[in-house]
């Protein structure tokens, strides 16, 4: 029988690869022919980009101006969530280039991107940035550049800008249709991974001595050290947990509508702010030092002015130097390529619905530009960022907010089933425009069919939670698609540099927590991580 079986077995084998091959030769011949295409119909994507971004840049400005102070609350929230990760790996940088790059070049590189960005990007919801692929890649430069006299430690970003260039002139970004989501998630995991990272690593770091300081002055001494370690541990799961519980205050039990609305959206600023304060509260005995603040120099400081002449500089690089650059220019390109065209997508995610097209082409073109621009004035180059990127785009939602506030009101009415829903309707039609009657019942069908399997009577709070819990998936998302809040945001960084006395004063143990806040924070809404979570949920539990 076994005899009579290998042969099918065989037969069966072989027809398996030769289906395989025949769909390798296929997906081969199918790349082929798009590569071909693109290489004929150059600018052909940055053209469609500009023409379909074009016939809503005005709207862009309009629906950012339309809702007045309100724009505050993202604009404030997706700052911090910029500006602190940006100080700290300006810290970075200067401790792993002997101080020739700081916090002052990365806030002014992610400042004047950020700018140009929100007023020329195709994408305005994605935000910009100096970010860790870039340390990484500019410490390991400087370190090969520092010991050969003749190459010199200058900036040069001439290639990666070309590549870009080239990439955005034949098309290259049409391979992002080919990302599926799991190369996406992936990748924001591995930046929220290392968040987390930095969040252990600098917390580590406050347990010992800083590598240029002097192990015999009087902070460094073992009870000053142990007790800096001590109050970084404090202030970092302090800043982490009470920032996550202010993301949640518009479902607190205690205090005014107003009053946990103003706390939901800019809690995580007031949480930096008052940690900060609360660093100054330590007795008059312990020295200055303790606990440990940021350092920087100032923005009117001579490291921080040279830099902006190292154009003058590049004609003296040799030039077998300048095409030896090409190799390091070609990794930049594709990490940046790569990260930028990533964090856009994720910007723009199925679920967010966004309304208006995406620009992957323009904004890679932009890119070489903003890059060319940094090379040439000294600065490190900013790209698009993970998480801040999607974080910005969900924290523009608007009419599940809307409807929440609806439920809320409802449910301390102790109406009924339908009339909650009837309400949520309502809401969703007045604030979306474009809706019609018929249009919103079609779009909310998933909501009404998960609403009405709870039964009726809320008296308590915990039901209350339960329908907040159970009907939060299925409420229809619409995002301000708008370019005032990465406007302001920027405008924003650019202020920070002449603030710099102040950014001293906090406490690195609190930008250490900020950093396991964004980590954490960016987390829901990742599928790759709830599949995670999912292997530690009892089988039977997994579908109720």
């Amino acid at each position: 029988q076994t005899s009579e079986l290998t042969p099918s077995l065989r037969a069966s084998s072989i027809g398996l690869l030769t289906l395989s091959i025949t769909n390798l030769t296929l997906s081969a011949l199918q790349f082929f022919k798009i590569w071909i295409e693109n290489m004929t119909s150059p600018f052909r994507g940055i053209a469609e980009d500009i023409r379909g971004r074009a016939s809503c840049y005005k709207q862009d400005w309009i629906d950012g101006i339309k809702p007045g102070i309100r724009i505050l609350a993202p604009t404030t929230y997706i700052f911090f969530a910029s500006a602190l990760p940006v100080i700290a790996f300006g810290e970075q940088l200067s401790r792993d280039t002997d101080g020739r790059l700081s916090t002052v070049e990365t806030l002014a590189a992610t400042a004047i991107c950020g700018i140009i960005h929100s007023i020329l990007g195709g994408q305005p919801l994605m935000i910009v940035g100096v970010a860790e692929p870039t340390i990484i890649m500019y410490t390991y430069l400087y370190n090969f550049a520092k010991g050969r006299q003749d190459l010199g430690p200058e900036l040069v970003c001439i290639w990666t800008a070309l590549l870009l260039f080239l990439m955005a002139i034949f098309n290259v970004s049409d391979i992002i249709s080919r990302f599926t989501r799991i190369a996406g998630e992936t990748f924001g995991m591995l930046i929220s991974v290392l968040f987390i990272q930095e969040a252990i690593k600098g917390l580590v770091s406050e347990f010992g001595i800083p590598t240029s300081e002097d192990p015999n002055s009087v902070q460094y001494q073992f009870q000053w050290l142990y007790t800096n370690g001590l109050l970084a541990v404090i202030f970092l799961f302090g800043l982490l947990y009470t920032a996550l519980q202010s993301r949640n205050a518009r479902s607190w039990l205690y205090g005014a509508g107003w009053l946990r609305s103003f706390i939901a959206d800019y809690g995580v600023p007031l949480m930096v702010i008052a940690w900060t304060a609360l660093s100054f509260c330590v007795p008059n005995k312990v020295p200055s030092d303790v606990p440990r603040r940021l350092y920087s120099p100032l923005l009117w400081d001579y490291e921080s002015l040279y830099h902006w002449t190292v154009i003058k500089d590049m004609g003296k690089v040799p030039l077998v130097h300048v095409m030896d650059a090409f190799v390091p220019g070609v990794m930049i390109a594709a990490l940046y390529f790569f990260d930028h065209s990533v964090a856009s997508q994720l910007a723009q995610q199925k679920e967010f619905n966004l309304k208006k097209p995406s620009a992957y082409h323009y904004d890679i073109f932009l890119l070489g530009f903003t890059t060319l621009l940094c090379g040439l004035i000294g600065l490190p180059p900013a790209n698009g960022v993970l998480p801040q990127s999607p974080m910005h785009t969900k924290s523009l939602i608007f009419i599940k907010k809307k409807m929440m506030e609806s439920v809320d009101e409802s449910i301390e009415q102790k109406a009924s089933i339908s009339e909650i829903y009837n309400r949520i309707q309502r809401v969703f039609i007045d604030i979306d425009k474009s809706s019609v009657t018929s249009v919103a019942v079609i779009e909310l069908k998933d909501l009404k069919d998960a609403i009405m399997t709870i039964e009726d009577g809320f008296e308590n709070t915990k039901e209350k939670f339960t329908l907040e819990k159970h009907i939060d998936d299925y409420l229809p998302v619409r995002v301000n698609e708008q370019r005032v809040s990465n406007f302001l945001q920027s405008i924003l960084l650019a202020a920070s540099m002449c603030a710099m006395p102040l950014i001293k004063l906090i406490p690195t143990s609190v930008l250490w927590g900020y950093f396991a806040y964004m980590a954490i924070d960016s987390l829901p809404g990742n599928q790759f991580w709830e599949r995670i979570l999912l292997l530690f949920v009892p089988y039977g539990q997994r579908y109720k």
